[in-house]
């Protein structure tokens, strides 16, 4: 394994390397004045994505050159592959092993706006609580929460990981949307900048997406340390190329063979991989043609063998087929 990875893949903590992680190059640094806020640990999504064994050791040497590749160069990385492939699993992964804390999670639809990933105003909340009970209507803090991307933006020592999940389901506008904020690493929060020449409103706390408090200064969020963005999508339509100059990109293939392995052991145990081998080879080799075999269909399938194994062991070997056909293939 080359020497100057900082993510390595192998599954396991390592919150030290990030600190190995140099200086970016002039045209990707951030400065803006270190902001104190305790980043929570990971969380149930991650142990869901990862197991609550040992954590997947997940990538080939090419794909990990990509991923160190962003992290150096504090550009997003997009991540490509068919359903099941590992794309949002990665986000989680980065940040386990780096120690980078809760993955700040972005699901895209297709109404999805930009706002939505920076920050909400509830102007109706703030203005019944005036007419209710008298409360101070300069108190603006109180009504603004940062989204995941406005929270990933803090301009905390350490970067956080943001996962923008299945931008290719954003409306067309989404994409070009994301650029400047990308780029530059910071936005304002109109709703702030006009109080700011107020007495005691030039710093204002605001609720995070973490359900934390974190002082905004000035109207404006601006990072210091760019964050890990990784963002997914399955290919089902193209980007614009301002958008992939400024990423890296990666595609994930399908995990086969040790990945597999690995990924049925970080869910079931040490050992479960070589009980199941009859079920490995059966998702392997199901559909040579090409078929899509999210990887969420094995583990429904070893889950639910274990426990048909004791009750009707005949059997076993026929459920689990049953649930691992290829997608859009109904019923034999």
């Amino acid at each position: 394994m080359s020497d100057w990875f900082i993510y390595r893949g192998v599954g396991s903590p390592d919150p030290d390397r990030i600190e190995n992680l140099p200086e970016p190059p002039p045209w990707r640094r951030f400065s803006a004045p270190p902001v104190p806020y305790p980043v929570p640990d990971v969380d149930d999504a991650t142990l869901r994505r990862l197991g609550h064994r040992s954590p997947v050791a997940v990538q080939d040497t090419s794909a990990l050159e990509l991923i160190n590749a962003a992290l150096y160069l504090r550009r997003p990385l997009l991540v490509t592959g068919s359903p099941g492939a590992g794309k949002s699993s990665l986000a989680h992964s980065i940040a386990y092993e780096l120690g980078l804390g809760r993955v700040l999670q972005w699901p895209i639809v297709s109404r999805s706006e930009l706002k939505d990933g920076l920050y909400t105003y509830d102007a109706i909340g703030r203005l019944q609580d005036v007419q209710i009970d008298g409360r101070d209507g300069d108190e603006v803090g109180r009504y603004i929460r940062l989204g995941p991307l406005g929270t990933a933006l803090i301009a905390a020592d350490r970067p956080r990981v943001l996962l923008i999940d299945e931008l290719d389901k954003s409306d067309i506008d989404l994409p070009n949307d994301l650029l400047n904020v990308l780029e530059e690493g910071e936005f304002e929060i109109p709703e702030l900048q006009r109080i700011a020449d107020r007495p005691g409103q030039d710093r204002v706390d605001v609720l995070t997406n973490d359900g934390l408090r974190v002082q905004v200064s000035d109207g404006k969020v601006r990072c210091r340390a760019f964050p890990v963005v990784v963002m997914t999508s399955n290919g089902e339509r193209d980007f614009p190329a301002a958008l992939l100059r400024r990423c890296v990109s990666l595609h994930l293939d399908a995990p086969r063979d040790q990945r597999l392995a690995a990924l049925v052991q970080a869910h079931f145990g040490t050992g479960t991989h070589e009980e199941n081998t009859d079920l490995l080879e059966l998702f392997a080799t199901r559909d040579p043609g090409g078929g899509l075999r999210p990887t969420d269909q094995l583990l429904n399938a070893v889950f639910l063998a274990q426990h048909t194994a004791r009750e009707d062991p005949d059997r076993r070997l026929d459920i689990a087929d049953m649930l691992m056909r290829p997608l859009g293939h109904g019923p034999r």
